[in-house]
């Protein structure tokens, strides 16, 4: 038997009223008596009646959901970040539908076409590994789609931006390892087309460049996919672990790349961090349980998924196009542990 919905007609059939008295009773219309009110109600909640979201969003103009793109919903500070999506979404009464491009420029593409087909109010995206041409974001945005950018942000299109101080976390982690007396500090950092890389890089050169050294380009590696397959992650350390004088502690620039380059190290008998220390970013809840247990810089990413959903919503209910924009960045924390 196929499900169908209960519908405002159903109850107005069960309760012998007209569907329009029905529909003011469940606005609150002060044209329906308490009465008749209280008993609407209390047989909508009966048979779980609940108004239909497309009628609505028709006599509204609105759908009252919004889309969220990201690389990777495992990714422990995207799940994060979508958890304080959700917490202000499900508060402002809007749902959200989320995808994941797995970092190919070619599924984000697709994805965003899939949701605007059905008609999202507004977009929250990280962008792909992979995005390079804008062309699908600019023709929304020309159109006065709202879209606000949160940690992958691109400075090409004039909106809402919500990211961390991806210089500052990367400057404090190498520093940490330069005054740990490491000497020979390597990177591996997602493609120079992610700002989150051209900024970690940046910092992890001038906490180098503050102590004189000056980090020779074998040191720095750059991961097409940010560390999504592990086969980049092998190749990169492999070509770390040839250079003479060896590198002696490695920092990762995202979550998958620290994650998996432990994993590399330690199939290849690499003692972290007697042989090599590894200090990266990552939200992952598991790094104190791991062996050894991991020096991180951690991201707020549930709050920036707040901000960004917040800034988001101004855009949406605002009545008059938004001119002015706001950039918010966020401070990350180191947190030191044995890796180091």
């Amino acid at each position: 038997m196929k499900f169908e919905a209960a519908t405002i007609k159903d109850i107005a059939i069960a309760l012998g009223l007209s569907t329009s008295t029905v529909s003011r009773a469940l606005r609150d219309s002060h044209e329906i008596s308490i009465a008749t009110k209280q008993l609407v109600l209390e047989y909508a909640t009966r048979i779980n009646y609940h108004p239909n979201p497309i009628a609505l969003s028709l006599k509204e103009k609105r759908s009252r959901s919004i889309g969220v793109i990201v690389a990777e919903i495992a990714n422990s500070f995207f799940s994060q970040a979508i958890n304080g999506i959700e917490s202000v979404a499900k508060d402002k009464g809007y749902n959200v539908m989320i995808s994941q491009t797995h970092e190919s420029f070619d599924k984000e593409v697709m994805t965003l076409q899939y949701l605007a087909s059905r008609s999202i109010d507004g977009l929250l995206i990280s962008v792909s590994s992979g995005t390079e041409n804008l062309d699908h974001l600019k023709a929304l945005h020309e159109r006065g789609f709202p879209i606000v950018f949160f940690d992958r942000i691109v400075e090409e299109i004039q909106t809402h931006k919500v990211m961390v101080d991806n210089f500052r976390g990367a400057y404090d982690a190498t520093l940490h390892l330069i005054n740990k007396g490491y000497k020979h500090i390597a990177v591996i950092a997602g493609p120079e087309s992610l700002s989150i890389s051209r900024e970690r890089i940046a910092g992890y050169r001038e906490a180098l460049a503050q102590t004189k050294v000056k980090p020779g380009k074998a040191l720095i590696k750059y991961s097409r996919y940010a560390g999504l397959h592990l086969q980049e992650v092998e190749q990169a350390v492999s070509q770390l672990l040839k250079l003479r004088p060896r590198p002696d502690a490695i920092f990762t620039a995202s979550d998958k790349l620290t994650t998996n380059c432990m994993r590399v190290l330690k199939s290849k008998g690499i003692r972290i961090p007697q042989d090599i220390a590894l200090v990266g970013f990552s939200n992952s809840d598991l790094i104190e349980l791991l062996h050894p247990p991991l020096t991180v810089v951690r991201q707020p990413a549930f709050e920036m998924g707040q901000i960004a959903t917040n800034l988001l919503l101004q855009l949406i209910e605002s009545k008059k196009p938004v001119k002015e924009f706001e950039r918010k960045i966020l401070n990350t924390s180191l947190i030191v542990q044995a890796s180091s």
